[in-house]
């Protein structure tokens, strides 16, 4: 991998859990480093440590000691209304169970990385733009005649597209997704992989962790976690 082209590189990454009197070593110095326009699977057991490496990734957790770089910078350095900006603006996250919010309709769900970074008055005057957005990414996870209906009307394989076309919202750089398939039949969870594998086509960098071995090979690099470190 050429240096230059790493989009995202974390160094001696150490996570410890305190359960009571015990401690929990769930990361124990992974190194990973993420070129521009890769896709790539985190695999490993329950309790490997690979959502808890996804969410530090992602800025959602802090890593005990190590550092994650984002097209060189630290992370760690920008304080927490930067960090908050750069989580909205950069990462696009897809969870296992969707988190939609049922009162609001589907296109409403996706708007929502949009209204999060604008204020009230910059949102009058960016929202016409913002929904036709919206809905063209509606429209790309073929869920244009869906725009209105509320995620409990939808199915399950539906409401991951939605899911997916809200972290596209603010053309993050890397999309990020914890079991993406992990809630869906094989057959609806293959209609989700091959819409990762389109937008990867069209140079989107992803990183997803699965358990499942053979979703995994669907990514171009697969990463294996065993016991908090990356086996080689």
């Amino acid at each position: 991998m050429n240096k230059e082209n790493f989009i995202l590189q974390a160094t001696e990454l150490y996570k410890t859990y305190h359960l009571g009197k015990a401690n929990v070593d769930v990361l124990e110095g992974v190194d990973l480093a993420i070129n521009k326009g890769e896709f790539i699977a985190i695999v490993g057991a329950s309790g490997s440590g690979k959502s808890t490496l996804l969410h530090i990734l992602g800025t959602l957790d802090k890593p005990d000691k190590g550092e994650v770089r984002f097209a060189g910078q630290n992370l760690a350095k920008l304080k927490m209304r930067k960090l908050n900006k750069f989580r909205n603006k950069t990462i696009g996250f897809v969870f296992q169970f969707y988190h939609l919010l049922d009162e609001l309709t589907v296109l409403e769900n996706v708007l929502i990385p949009a209204m999060a970074q604008k204020s009230v008055f910059g949102w009058l005057f960016s929202r016409k733009t913002a929904k036709n957005r919206a809905k063209e990414l509606l429209n790309q996870m073929g869920l244009a005649d869906r725009i209105g209906h509320k995620p409990y009307q939808l199915s399950g394989g539906e409401r991951q597209r939605v899911a997916i076309a809200r972290a596209l919202m603010n053309g993050p750089e890397l999309l990020l997704a914890d079991e993406p398939t992990g809630n869906l039949d094989s057959e609806t969870g293959n209609g989700i992989l091959k819409v990762f594998e389109t937008l990867n086509k069209a140079g989107q960098t992803i990183v997803m962790v699965t358990h499942d071995e053979r979703i995994a090979q669907r990514a171009g690099r697969i990463i294996t976690l065993v016991d908090g470190k990356i086996s080689i």
